[in-house]
């Protein structure tokens, strides 16, 4: 089968709009408190679950939302952290990394 110069542009447009939501789509994988670093961590999606015995740092009001680390703008629900790459955390989550923004 012979291929047009057309079909080449069409499929390579195609092609390059996978890419795009792919990286799109990888980039809004919630991190779940199960995965390695995140129990590492201590991350839990709902701050107001963290063991207070075994994380005496948490206090009430620490969250992501407010944490330094965390990359969503508003009021998100959810946003990137830079601890965990492409991976997004709860915005009402914590870790023991938490870092109160200036």
């Amino acid at each position: 089968m012979k291929n047009s110069r057309r079909q080449f542009m069409i499929m390579s447009a195609a092609g390059a709009c996978t890419l795009a939501l792919n990286s799109k789509v990888q980039a809004q994988t919630m991190v779940s408190e199960t995965d390695p670093q995140a129990a590492a961590l201590g991350y839990k999606a709902v701050a107001t679950t963290v063991d207070k015995a075994k994380y005496a740092k948490y206090a009430a009001g620490q969250e992501c939302d407010n944490c330094a680390l965390y990359q969503a703008k508003g009021s998100a629900t959810q946003g990137g952290c830079s601890l965990f790459g492409t991976k997004q955390v709860a915005a009402k989550g914590w870790c023991s990394a938490y870092a109160k923004k200036a």
